[in-house]
């Protein structure tokens, strides 16, 4: 990667990527033990990381060795400790650096090692591969193309017996020639007797190794986040929000006031707050300090700052008067920095978040609505620049894309439009209430409609991400 530390350390997504990977581990039922084997001289870092995080599935940090195969055998020995003669225990190694991994990957690891000693993770190859051989100056000539149909790319988990992973590297230990990319091929071609199972992987368990990959990670995180946890019933959005107080921003009607709506029902104080009901004009910086104020003054806490103000001004740009581009410019960009300015204090004492929107133009500008387009793209890069800069203090920051809503600015700029044509607002206001609730931080949620004639369980992540690259970009 070219980079100072090593790339575990690196912050995607408002967060290391080890803290994401770690995180998914912590998350799944099926685990009970986590031990982390990092860099030599990067271990108080990650200590650190698992402290602030609460990871409390994460027993031990140690120093890895100079090779994988050195490391895996660091790993071995520490997961070994204290077992009684004939114990055995469950492994699964993971890339630290496979910060995507699902969970139905890791269920079906651990479901297979009821059958199998050793297990691997693995989807089909869409690429042709192609052997080759390297001829003097020549360069490299093909030898073979091996048949694409039984081709596998190989991903982890990699699942073990600890008996099973441990006696196969005490044979290869006898191999003067030993050198392994994985600890599959250590099964493999020391234990020959041992069937190596295959669990099927899936498309978003990537493993950032080049540049790009921080890219394409950091998209798929965004995309990957179309589903904000929800809470498991009314009782527990309640529990979660009486007590709390949320000050919102551009909530006299649309989104902002069906957000406002929900959080009362469940116990929140909510300050709603629009240019057409309070006079609060969120352009003027004035008016935002005293808005939370006075819900701080009130209430003693402000827990939740969310602004869905906005204004739809469509047109060419050299056809566009000052005032309207001052008008966007103020209201679309200058006053959610000021709103973020403002909140931070009062949300620094609670831990609490900061929610934006952004519109599914901000990937790509289009004609007439240059203005629009750059604010909500805006917004993006402001989130996430949010959510690094303040990790420290605990202040999670997230911004909200919903597909074309149903709106009364919308409405004002498009007029009527097909009815289930659109999202509802009270949808949008669902999902940001999750948002809300979530630990989520430094993403881009998407709120889509369903296909009526499927399921949102049928479609996988990595088709949803798809649909949604598709929709904003057209053909690729």
């Amino acid at each position: 990667m070219g980079l100072s530390i090593p790339k575990q350390l690196l912050k995607i997504a408002g967060k290391a990527v080890i803290e994401h990977t770690l995180a998914i581990f912590e998350r799944a039922e099926c685990i009970d033990d986590i031990v982390v084997l990092m860099a030599p001289g990067f271990v108080p870092d990650v200590e650190k990381i698992v402290a602030k995080a609460g990871l409390t599935k994460v027993s031990q940090v140690i120093e890895g060795g100079a090779t994988r195969n050195e490391t895996t055998e660091r790993a071995i020995a520490v997961l070994g400790e204290g077992l009684a003669e004939g114990e055995d225990r469950n492994l699964l190694f993971h890339d630290a650096v496979r910060p995507l991994l699902s969970q139905h990957v890791i269920a079906a690891c651990v479901d297979a090692l009821e059958r199998y000693q050793a297990v691997d993770v693995a989807i089909p190859s869409a690429d042709t591969i192609i052997v080759t051989r390297t001829h003097g100056d020549d360069g490299e000539f093909i030898t073979d193309i091996p048949d694409r149909s039984r081709l596998r790319r190989g991903q982890t988990p990699q699942a073990f017996k600890l008996s099973t992973i441990r006696r196969a590297y005490e044979v290869a230990a006898g191999d003067p020639n030993f050198q392994a990319t994985d600890d599959c091929s250590v099964v493999l071609k020391y234990l020959p007797d041992v069937p190596v199972h295959v669990v099927a992987g899936d498309e978003y368990n990537m493993k950032v190794t080049q540049p790009v990959d921080v890219f394409i990670a950091d998209k798929l995180f965004q995309l990957a986040s179309t589903a904000a946890p929800a809470q498991a019933d009314e009782a527990a959005y309640r529990e979660l929000l009486s007590g709390k107080t949320m000050v919102v921003f551009g909530g006299s009607y649309g989104i902002g006031a069906d957000i406002a709506d929900l959080a009362r029902r469940y116990g929140a104080t909510v300050y709603a707050l629009g240019r057409s009901t309070t006079g609060t004009h969120v352009e003027n910086a004035d008016d935002v300090d005293a808005a939370l104020a006075k819900a701080h003054a009130e209430t003693g806490r402000v827990d939740y700052v969310v602004n869905t103000a906005g204004v739809l001004r469509i047109g060419k740009l050299a056809e566009t008067d000052s005032a309207t581009i001052q008008e966007a410019l103020n209201v679309n960009y200058l006053a959610p920095v000021q709103i973020a300015r403002a909140s931070y204090r009062y949300l620094a004492a609670t831990k609490g978040q900061l929610l934006l929107y952004t519109s599914s133009s901000y990937t790509r500008g289009r004609a007439e609505y240059s203005l629009y387009s750059s604010t909500k793209a805006a917004m993006v890069n402001l989130t996430q620049a949010l959510a690094d800069e303040w990790a420290g203090e605990g202040i999670r920051v997230n911004c909200v894309n919903p597909e074309r809503t149903a709106t009364p600015m919308r409405t004002k700029a498009f007029g009527e439009e097909p009815a289930g044509s659109l999202l509802s607002s009270e949808a949008v206001a669902r999902t940001s209430l999750d948002v809300l609730l979530s630990e989520l931080t430094g993403h881009v949620i998407d709120v889509r409609q369903q296909d009526p004639t499927r399921g949102a369980a049928e479609a996988s992540g990595f088709e949803q991400a798809l649909a949604s690259v598709l929709d904003r970009h057209g053909d690729v």
